[in-house]
């Protein structure tokens, strides 16, 4: 299914091409840097990478920031609050909060693809209070309660 959504490259991304999905089977489009300047993510240290880009969603659907598998693997970087959530009454720029959780410093220059956008339908809720849940076999068992 296609969704049209509507772009706009501010001033400083309107030279960085459009995000895109790089194989036909691929769920997210690559997200660029829109940096003067190379910028160098020290260890532990986190920042909000410009895009250079504004979106309009449609109603019902969000964008999801999330982070490059490959860049994770090799440098240890990762999205702070993955995935992070673009809504559909958002107007601004999206921001990239990258956070270095390997030992070496990681430089980023312009166009550097540093994150992937995935669009998704949200569905809304309706709750139904009740005073108890049905049962069922794990219960309130919490993180590990269904084992290693």
């Amino acid at each position: 299914m296609t969704v049209p959504v509507r772009i706009t490259r501010l001033g400083h991304g309107a030279d960085l091409p459009l995000p895109a999905y790089e194989t036909e089977g691929a769920a997210g489009m690559d997200l660029r840097a829109a940096i003067d300047a190379p910028f160098t993510l020290a260890p532990l240290e986190r920042h909000a990478i410009p895009t250079g880009l504004s979106i309009a969603l449609p109603l019902g659907y969000e964008a999801q920031v999330r982070a490059r598998s490959g860049l994770a693997f090799r440098s240890g970087i990762a999205c702070v609050n993955a995935p992070g959530t673009v809504d559909s009454d958002y107007r601004g720029e999206i921001k990239v909060i990258l956070v270095n959780l390997g030992q070496e410093p990681v430089t980023f220059a312009r166009g550097d693809r540093i994150a992937q956008l995935v669009v998704a339908p949200v569905s809304r809720v309706a709750w139904d209070e009740v005073e108890s849940l049905d049962e069922t076999g794990r219960g309130s068992g919490g993180f590990g309660s269904t084992g290693v």
